[in-house]
């Protein structure tokens, strides 16, 4: 079964070595999870996971470590039973077919000053894992008109070429593919970005610092495309929770030749904005 490329639910996230991520709520989110901030138990200092009814949506995710939890405005109780639920095609489909709109890792305003910096109008963009996101349409908003977004989902492809019809952003083309394996010619594009879509490589992946090899190999298969179709000087954006000391030996493994660099954003916890550079 192919692992489709797509931002990830809205679990709350917490395992029995403390591993955690917690994922951006919405205003109207907040607000109600204040009504349940009474039924809530956080982890212990010693990583030890929390024991409500809250916990039964735990899933695993290998980067971001907390041995405290994260105030509990931001705890989100959504979530499939299991971490494995992610890595079902069919998932995605069906929760796609009742959802209209969800952003990981905070909305474009918070990021587009980087964006702004590293691309520019005229460059052409591919998206790693669409889904419901309106990623695109804001960096069309932004000027920026040749954009290719993918995804595994053709529920999400549809509903996502409808929406952009709609709105008259006829330049943006949207395709069923996987980012395991890119469709594309070679040095076609000036930026590949993923906002949240790597980061389900890693559910099932173990030990963060010693990941298992079947979730290595599909990141570096997911890596290799991105590295492929980038054009000389191209860049790879990557928005994610992934701390550096995770994501480096991967994303600087020697067959790629493109540096690296990151900034954050964020409040309380800090989001990661990789730059892979591709050098002429």
């Amino acid at each position: 079964m192919g692992l489709r490329p797509i931002c990830y639910t809205k679990p709350k996230v917490t395992s029995e070595s403390g591993v955690g991520f917690i994922p951006e709520l919405s205003a109207e989110e907040l607000k109600e999870n204040r009504a349940s901030q009474a039924m809530e138990r956080r982890p212990t200092a010693n990583g030890s996971p929390v024991t409500n009814s809250v916990a039964s949506h735990q899933i695993q995710h290998q980067f971001l470590f907390f041995r405290t939890a994260p105030p509990l405005s931001v705890v989100e109780i959504l979530g499939p039973p299991s971490a494995l639920t992610y890595l079902d095609p069919h998932y995605w489909d069906e929760r796609f077919s009742s959802e209209e709109h969800y952003e990981w890792f905070k909305d474009y305003s918070h990021f587009q000053h980087l964006i702004k910096s590293n691309i520019n109008s005229s460059s052409s963009v591919l998206e790693l894992g669409c889904g419901n996101s309106q990623l695109c349409d804001e960096l069309y908003k932004d000027g920026i008109v040749d954009i290719t977004c993918i995804d595994l989902s053709s529920v999400a492809v549809e509903k996502m070429q409808t929406r952009l019809l709609s709105k008259g952003y006829k330049e943006i083309k949207v395709v069923q593919a996987d980012m395991l394996d890119l469709p594309f010619d070679t040095e076609c594009f000036d930026v590949v970005i993923e906002k949240g879509t790597m980061d389900v490589l890693f559910v099932d992946a173990g030990d963060p610092w010693n990941p298992r090899q079947e979730t290595v190999s599909k990141v570096m298969a997911t890596l290799d495309g991105v590295h492929r179709v980038l054009k000389p000087d191209g860049i790879f954006i990557s928005i994610t929770f992934g701390q550096p000391h995770f994501r480096r030996p991967l994303f600087m493994d020697p067959k790629f030749n493109w540096s690296m660099e990151y900034n954050t954003f964020g409040d309380g916890f800090h989001y990661f904005f990789y730059i892979l550079r591709k050098v002429s």
